[in-house]
């Protein structure tokens, strides 16, 4: 594809747009300010503690969590990949309107039960429920070291929505520009979330996401309107795309379908499938659940964050209109969403849909590296290296790894395929989805045994990660990819939902074996009315003994 002459012109690749960038600037360091000074919102006497810096101190109410749930969960992924998808491959792409669809009738079965268990015994993260449920520090650290492996491709994949953005601005440097230089904005924008995050812990990104969700409505709102107007309307738009995806791609075959056909279809159903069901598995879904104030404000939650899947929805159409625009991409898919909104917007408004991506690149990947820091903390150093260390050592240790975490995530910007970024997710989807037995089943019954539920997540792990390493992609040999045939139906499915049900059913055969063989069982530290004990907003447990109501966790 060319773009009209004009159209160069205007375009970042070509120059520095210095309108945009400064509007950029201005709203980057407008929230940079706010990240600092959340540190004093809602502050508590006795802030040095995990609960205070990595939960917010647990007082969040229906709106705040709603934006920083918001936040968490539509991120550079919503604004950046899944439309680079469409652009690319087209309906393939919109896998990911229905998974969020699903995801909520299934999390409101669940997280008010979590929210209540982990409220009674002050669990800050799915690995302790684990730990308390089943008696298991094994089971425990196997699903904090997902967690943590899981989080890392997810922020990767925020730190190149970022990339993405400068480099449309052209702040970004040039292929044959000195690696330093060329990176030397994102490491920076990198430096001040780590600041921040370190600084403010979890109150940062939910004062953030107030400003990051408006922008994100305004620019969806003007570009679904404003967009189609410039370009003849939705007909010319599909029309256009229709073609394109008629054309041969480098394979020989067509580069892609406007509406998923016979061959694409389990592929297409099993990764809607297996992203709904890991989506609330994740760290960061679980710790900014685990900040709201009542089992109450959950419930609210999943019956309003559906907005957020309306909006998904149109923003997916972006990856079509960036076809019929013509949008230069230069071979990286993930730009075609930046350089859309640089060939048809006016400047200033450009900088504003670039602070927009920013922005939402920049509180969840504060988010994700809290929740990971969470799980080491409480899950790694305290429950193995160091059992007796205090509420302000936690402290300590949280902070710091968060900061590691994001240099995790680098490592995966600069050794994976970044042209195909949504398989960041996907690829952290395929590690994390291995916990669901251990969370949700633990949520529901006792039946399942420690032992088994451990073999069936090493199952689904090894199989998972082995089949992901053997997809290959035009530009890459390894992790090219999270779709394989499915063993025994001869189809092209999502390694990750494979893995699952491999998982599932070591589980079920080994818990029969085991329990028939009379296994030792480890400790349920929780009790029934854990699971369905609600907190009025004000924070008050009617319906639990004043002197249980507060269980230190791993007790």
């Amino acid at each position: 594809m060319t773009l009209p002459s004009s159209a160069l012109a205007a375009s970042g690749t070509d120059g520095v747009n210095g309108v945009a960038l400064t509007v950029f600037i201005l709203f980057f360091v407008a929230v940079t300010v706010m990240g600092f000074l959340a540190a004093r919102w809602r502050k508590a006497e006795q802030s040095a503690n995990l609960d205070e810096w990595g939960l917010g101190g647990r007082s969040f109410g229906t709106w705040v969590t709603w934006f920083l749930l918001g936040g968490d969960l539509y991120t550079a992924y919503t604004f950046v990949a899944v439309p680079a998808a469409i652009y690319a491959a087209g309906a393939s792409g919109f896998f990911a309107v229905p998974y969020t669809i699903l995801v909520y009738p299934l999390i409101f079965t669940f997280l008010p039960r979590l929210w209540s268990v982990s409220h009674r015994h002050g669990y800050v993260t799915t690995s302790d429920f684990v730990r308390g449920r089943f008696g298991s520090k094994g089971l425990s650290l196997a699903v904090a070291l997902t967690g943590i492996l899981a989080t890392m491709p997810y922020i990767a994949l925020q730190l190149v929505g970022i990339q993405a953005v400068l480099d449309v601005m052209g702040v970004g440097g040039g292929e044959n520009t000195n690696w330093f230089v060329k990176d030397l904005p994102l490491l920076i924008a990198f430096a001040v979330l780590a600041a921040y995050t370190y600084s403010s812990g979890l109150r940062a990104p939910a004062l953030i996401a107030f400003v990051k969700d408006g922008l994100i409505y305004l620019v969806i709102a003007v570009a679904i309107i404003y967009i189609p107007i410039k370009l003849g309307g939705f007909d010319a738009i599909f029309h256009e795309a229709g073609k394109a995806f008629a054309e041969p791609g480098p394979t020989g075959k067509p580069r892609g379908e406007l509406a998923s056909g016979p061959t694409n279809q389990w592929a297409y159903a099993t990764l809607a499938l297996g992203s709904a069901l890991a989506l609330f598995m994740y760290p960061h879904s679980i710790t900014a659940t685990l900040s709201s104030r009542s089992r109450n404000v959950i419930r609210r939650n999943t019956t309003i964050l559906p907005l957020y899947s309306l909006m998904l929805g149109f923003l997916a159409l972006l990856g079509f209109m960036a076809i019929k625009a013509g949008t230069e991409t230069h071979g990286n898919a993930q730009l075609a969403i930046p350089q859309l909104f640089e060939d048809m917007f006016p400047s200033w408004f450009s900088g504003v849909a670039f602070a927009a991506i920013g922005i939402g690149a920049l509180v969840p990947a504060a988010i994700m590296s809290i929740a990971a820091a969470n799980l080491f903390t409480r899950n790694v150093y305290k429950d193995f290296l160091k059992p007796a260390a205090t509420p302000e050592q936690e402290h300590k240790v949280a902070k710091l790894v968060s900061l590691l975490v994001k240099v995790g995530a680098l490592v995966f910007v600069l050794t994976m395929d970044k042209t195909v970024a949504i398989n960041f997710q996907l690829l952290g989807g395929i590690w994390i989805l291995q916990t669901m037995p251990a969370l949700v089943g633990g949520l529901f019954t006792r039946w399942f045994h420690r032992w088994a539920l451990l073999a069936g997540w090493a199952v689904g792990m090894i199989y998972g990660t082995l089949a992901a390493y053997g997809v290959a992609s035009p530009t890459q040999a390894h992790f090219g990819g999270s779709n394989a045939e499915i063993p025994g139906i001869g189809q092209i499915g999502y390694i990750g939902l494979t893995a699952f049900v491999l998982n599932v059913v070591v589980t079920l055969v080994l818990t029969v074996a085991l329990r028939a063989l009379k296994a030792p069982e480890g400790a349920d530290e929780t009790s029934p009315g854990d699971y369905t004990a609600d907190v009025g907003d004000k924070g008050v447990t009617p319906d639990l003994p004043p002197a249980t109501a507060d269980v230190p966790a791993g007790h």
